[in-house]
């Protein structure tokens, strides 16, 4: 079982495994000082996330589909490696699949294959204590100052925390989105810590609205940081309309000088 944050390696690790697996088979040289890897039959892979529009099939659709032919030709030599297996429905009902193939794959009188499975399921880290032959280990991140550093190293244990939000800040969303995202955050898990959303509590009601209609937008003037902060101030203060146009450009080279520290 290999948990970890979103763009930490799981799914190259995967891949990398695959390629590694291949490659001794036929007999080439594979990168690592030492390999003991045995005959491998089949390799199946469930990684990726596509639908089939031709076919008329979602992505859930292609996912489980892909899931239950590998299941149905398992053998005792065959490698699996399944990478998120139910992210395509609810949170739920894609655990309880996912634990349910996990198991089956475990339980199988027949066929014991090697299987790698990747997941933000962290639910899933509760299998190692029921099922003997289950392992955790999670792709390792360190967090310095707010920020993630991904150390690409496999490790034993399970993870906690996926740092979604973390890589939506890093893909460029606006800060405006990030600090919601957060606050949304804060406020389901305060919520889990209540006894969770139900019938009775539904989720608009552990989520508290936006106040400020325009709060989403992103604006150089709502900005939290101290330096745009003064930045924005010096640019406030300015009579625009009598500056020459020397005052301007030294005006522009103080600002650069404050953005670089200077």
């Amino acid at each position: 079982m290999i948990t970890g944050p979103n763009m930490a390696g799981k799914s190259a690790l995967l891949r990398q495994t695959a390629l590694i697996v291949l490659m001794a088979q036929i007999g080439c040289f594979v990168p690592a000082e030492s390999a003991a890897i045995g005959v491998v039959d089949k390799i199946f892979t469930r990684v990726g996330a596509s639908d089939n529009i031709s076919m008329g099939e979602s992505t859930f659709m292609v996912e489980m589909s892909e899931a239950a032919s590998i299941i149905n030709n398992l053998s005792q030599r065959s490698l699996v490696l399944f990478d998120e297996l139910g992210r395509g429905t609810s949170t739920y009902d894609g655990i309880s699949i996912a634990w349910a193939i996990v198991e089956y794959i475990h339980e199988n009188p027949k066929a014991h294959a090697k299987t790698l499975f990747a997941t933000h399921y962290h639910e899933l880290n509760e299998m190692a204590k029921t099922f003997k032959r289950i392992r955790n280990y999670n792709v390792s991140v360190k967090e310095v100052d707010g920020k993630v550093i991904f150390l690409r190293k496999l490790q034993a244990g399970g993870s906690e925390h996926s740092f979604g939000i973390h890589v939506a800040k890093i893909a460029g969303l606006p800060q405006a989105v990030v600090d919601k995202a957060n606050e949304v955050l804060r406020q389901l898990e305060a919520a889990s810590g209540e006894g969770g959303i139900s019938a009775d509590k539904p989720l608009t009601q552990h989520i508290q609205p936006q106040q400020d209609a325009n709060g989403m937008q992103l604006s150089f003037f709502q900005l939290d940081d101290p330096l745009l902060s003064q930045i924005r101030d010096e640019i406030l203060g300015l009579d625009v309309n009598n500056l020459t146009p020397v005052e301007a450009l030294n005006k522009l080279n103080d600002i650069k000088r404050l953005l670089l520290g200077k």
